[in-house]
């Protein structure tokens, strides 16, 4: 056997990966997995502003919310938001979840009814990052 290093991407990585998937998938309890992604364009076709993540289950995953720094303050995010766990509720979840950076969202989400679950500080370094979740 040899211990091999790497940085980067790899096809050991993504092997890896989906070795843990499909471990995973064989263990835990049966349920659907889908995609729940919403984009705001304007009439050029350009991203404004979007959410991705997925139901799985009786959650929610919010994976990235962003709207452009210009269009903030505007309500993009919250109808966004809004629209994204009324199509949850509409696939049975239950449940939110997401986790955001000191400097990005983190009284956005506390506006919206999202509780904190815990928080790394010091991450990396000096940073904050926090996890939070939300009944739907």
């Amino acid at each position: 056997m040899n211990f091999k290093f790497e940085n980067g991407d790899s096809t050991k990585r993504e092997e890896l990966r989906n070795l843990l998937r499909t471990y995973n998938h064989s263990k835990r309890e049966p349920s659907e997995s889908q995609a729940l992604d919403i984009y705001l364009e304007d009439e050029e076709g350009n991203l404004i502003a979007g959410l991705t993540g997925e139901t799985f289950g009786n959650w929610l995953e919010i994976e990235y919310l962003y709207v452009q720094e210009d269009f903030r303050g505007q309500g993009i995010g919250s109808n966004i938001l809004n629209r994204a766990e009324k199509e949850a509720r509409e696939r049975k979840c239950k449940y939110s979840f997401v986790n955001t950076y000191q400097f990005q969202a983190p009284d956005f989400y506390k506006k919206h009814g999202y509780e904190e679950v815990f928080a790394l500080k010091e991450y990396p370094y000096t940073g904050e990052r926090y996890y939070y979740t939300k009944a739907l």
